[in-house]
């Protein structure tokens, strides 16, 4: 019998059948953040319950610190780190706080870490765990009463999906990055088209990204409703593996986990790679994006009295006009960062199209590296020279940051961000806050343009 990669990685978890059709799995790794474990340590007090396996589990902070100064806190994000270090002293699970050279964002930390090896089935409270697929690994999200199983038994109650394979067939064009990939995949399939689904990417536009490429197609996944998100392992990955603190410490027999060749999926998509160009989001999803040549959208390209009305809702909120030019739109801000684009080579490509240029007057550039060690590693090639000397604001704690909004990185109301991150959903960047999303080198571009511009313009 042919099997999926998903199917594989399922088997190999599960531990046994449910009555009620889900099954029991195992996780091999659990990682946790201040902002979703405290209700889930509570739980297991009240209960009177131990962490069953903590050497399995690890803790960062990263969603409310402040990255101007690992000081710069409020009363209360000062008390959800505090309470997750306690937490985490108590059980005994590692945990990468502030001023720890390995802290950073969960997504960021965990691979430059060597914590993640193909087979894996890891499981986090955030939704963009889907990460992990890029190694031939199974990440999902959990919520805060899972994270509370998982720590108690190192198991979870799982129901198998639906299978889908999108295959990005050809060579890309100069400009267009991984972030452009996986934007045009979501505008295809839709914000919602793989609820219930398992997507695993194939194709040649895939095969040749590099490993920072692949997380950052497995990261937005999730936009498109699948829970999970897989790329076959290969060369790429078994190289990615070697030379991280803990590489060789996980268990990895060298194995293909792959696709059986003749493999069924109940959902089959095809994109050419030749038909992508660098994209930006225009309204309030991560499908409504459009080419930076083009405009965006009229009512009259669109049928649907339930579309019409969600473009007029988007359009009222972005400031937008229909038909307007894409580089017509001026931006505020300019936002690199997140677990979806703050590693090196995100800030390698940015720092390319900034060399030598200014950012633009009046637009307020931050920068946002995804972990310690990327931030180290980054200054020692030069890079942080690069975006000040351009004037972009480097900050040295790692994070979430602006991308969702939960510390001090706010964008007022009716900013306009070019931003590297996953969601522009209405307030996501601060209530009011209009988000453009696009990939890290776009984002330098449009800084210094002081508005949305095609970076195949500065190549």
């Amino acid at each position: 019998m042919t099997r999926t990669l998903y199917d594989k990685l399922v088997d190999a978890h599960k531990v046994c059948d449910l009555p009620d059709g889900d099954m029991l799995i195992y996780v091999d790794f659990h990682i946790m953040n201040e902002y979703t474990s405290p209700q889930a340590f509570s739980g297991l007090e009240s209960k009177g319950l131990n962490v069953w396996r903590p050497e399995a589990h690890l803790s960062v902070i990263d969603h409310v610190n402040a990255t101007r100064s690992v000081e710069a806190h409020d009363a209360q994000s000062k008390l959800l780190i505090d309470n997750l270090g306690k937490n985490c002293t108590t059980h005994e699970i590692a945990f990468y706080g502030l001023g720890d050279p390995r802290q950073g964002i969960e997504h960021i930390v965990v691979p430059e870490q060597g914590l993640v090896v193909p087979g894996m089935l890891i499981a986090c409270g955030d939704s963009h765990t889907t990460t992990y697929g890029a190694f031939g690994a199974l990440g999902f999200g959990i919520g805060t009463s899972e994270v509370e199983h998982v720590l108690a038994t190192q198991t979870l109650r799982y129901k198998r999906m639906k299978t889908m394979r999108v295959t990005i067939n050809g060579d890309t064009t100069l400009g267009v990055t991984a972030k452009d990939i996986i934007m045009k995949v979501v505008q295809v399939i839709g914000a919602g088209g793989a609820n219930g689904f398992a997507v695993e990417f194939s194709g040649s536009a895939i095969r040749n990204l590099n490993m920072a490429g692949r997380m950052t197609v497995c990261n937005m996944a999730v936009e498109l409703g699948a829970r999970a998100a897989l790329i076959a392992t290969d060369e790429t990955t078994e190289k990615a593996l070697k030379g991280h603190p803990h590489s060789g410490q996980f268990e990895f027999k060298g194995e293909k986990w792959v696709s059986d060749p003749n493999a069924i999926f109940d959902h089959e998509v095809t994109i050419s790679g030749a038909d992508i160009e660098p994209l930006i989001t225009w309204g309030t999803s991560p499908d409504q994006s459009i080419s930076i040549t083009a405009h965006v959208p009229s009512a009259q390209d669109y049928v649907s009295p339930k579309a019409k009305k969600a473009l007029e809702r988007s359009l009222e909120y972005m400031g937008l006009d229909e038909g307007q030019s894409a580089q017509s739109i001026v931006i505020d801000t300019a936002f690199i960062g997140s677990c979806t684009n703050s590693r090196i080579e995100d800030l390698r490509e940015a720092a390319k199209i900034l060399d030598g240029r200014q950012v633009a007057k009046g637009v307020e550039a931050i920068v946002v590296p995804g972990s310690a060690m990327t931030r180290i590693k980054a200054e020692a090639e030069g890079l942080r020279s690069i975006f000040e000397t351009s004037g972009f604001e480097w900050r040295p704690e790692a994070g979430c940051s602006m991308c969702l909004a939960m510390n001090d990185d706010i964008a007022m109301d009716g900013e306009r961000v070019a931003s590297s991150t996953n969601r522009n959903f209405e307030g996501r960047q601060g209530r009011g806050a209009r988000t453009h999303l696009m990939s890290p080198a776009m984002v330098a571009a449009a800084a210094i343009a002081g508005h949305l511009v095609d970076v195949r313009n500065f190549k």
